[in-house]
């Protein structure tokens, strides 16, 4: 296969190379700079979602697949332009020209939901800057697909996990619970909903290879456990007790709305939410279609990303 990726020196994208690297196909990839020293066996096309038409032609010409896993994270002000404006205009070059468009896209669009089962289906809702964007652009693809005959599938992953992850706040809590500073917040039964980054990699290359049951299918990814399932985890890794003190919800979403105002206050908005939300993603669909299995389970994920923390190794 001839196989194009944009994102690919990020999180994910330089797993995804190196997996098609190791079946044999011919990879290439979009970057911003000369060739990435921690990407091995694929071929560099510098550039960007901004370069010209005939740069990015030459990009995706002729790829059996094309995985559009570029995004601004961390910059609201970049995120319109990148993922949804970089979206289009790579959208306008790869029709006719490519075999089959993945995009990588997140269950943000789905919005804060706080319980229930969230499914493909599930209302689009954004609250996030980043949310809007990735499911702007997702009703690009879809459109662009539709009016083209373009063969495509969207993925959107939860909280993506790995040793190299951007995102530290998966980090800070496995810190709390290996000082014991951690604490329950409300009722039991609050989910964690993540995803390790090489099941996320098997989710993609089904996504890019599987026979497709429809054109323009989107699948969720994610594995859940409860929250003391998942600080439990991490308490075992470490060797330390389990946390074991609760405090009320609304003490604590008080509270926290001195994050603004306190300069370095630990305890956020974000993530009260985070440890007291119901919602559980589901990955039914893909499961069903496409025979998709997570092969990493949370226990084996988790606890090596805490070994990695704790001791530099997996």
């Amino acid at each position: 296969m001839i196989v194009a990726i944009t994102g690919g020196t990020g999180f994910i994208g330089r797993r995804l190379i190196a997996r098609h690297v190791a079946q044999g196909d011919h990879v290439r990839y979009l970057t911003r700079q000369a060739a990435d020293k921690r990407v091995f066996g694929a071929s560099a096309h510098v550039g960007s979602l901004e370069s010209s038409a005939d740069e990015l032609r030459r990009f995706v010409r002729g790829a059996d697949v094309l995985y559009h896993c570029a995004a601004e994270l961390r910059t609201e002000a970049e995120m319109h332009n990148t993922n949804v404006l970089g979206t289009a205009h790579l959208l306008s070059l790869a029709t006719g020209e490519v075999g089959r468009w993945v995009q990588l896209s997140s269950t943000s669009v789905y919005g804060a939901v706080r319980q229930g089962a969230i499914h493909e289906d599930t209302a689009i809702a954004p609250t996030s800057a980043y949310g809007k964007s990735k499911a702007a652009a997702d009703s690009l693809l879809f459109e662009t697909a539709a009016r083209n005959d373009l063969p495509c599938v969207v993925l959107r992953p939860s909280n993506v996990y790995g040793p190299e992850m951007p995102n530290q706040a998966l980090f800070h809590l496995i810190r709390m619970v290996d000082k014991g500073m951690l604490f329950f917040i409300g009722k039991k039964g609050a989910v964690a909903n993540y995803i390790h980054v090489e099941n996320v990699v098997d989710a993609l290359t089904l996504c890019g290879t599987a026979q497709l049951p429809a054109n323009g299918r989107t699948y969720i990814v994610s594995d859940h456990r409860t929250v003391e399932e998942f600080v439990g985890i991490i308490a075992a890794t470490l060797r330390r007790d389990c946390p074991h003190v609760r405090l009320p919800e609304s003490l604590l979403r008080a509270a926290s709305a001195l994050a603004g105002l306190v300069p370095g206050f630990p305890l956020s908005p974000s993530r009260v939410a985070a440890l007291t939300g119901r919602a559980t993603y589901r990955s039914d669909r893909i499961e069903f279609e496409l025979e998709y299995k997570c092969k990493v389970s949370m226990e084996e994920g988790i606890g090596a990303l805490t070994r990695h923390w704790k001791y530099g190794t997996t």
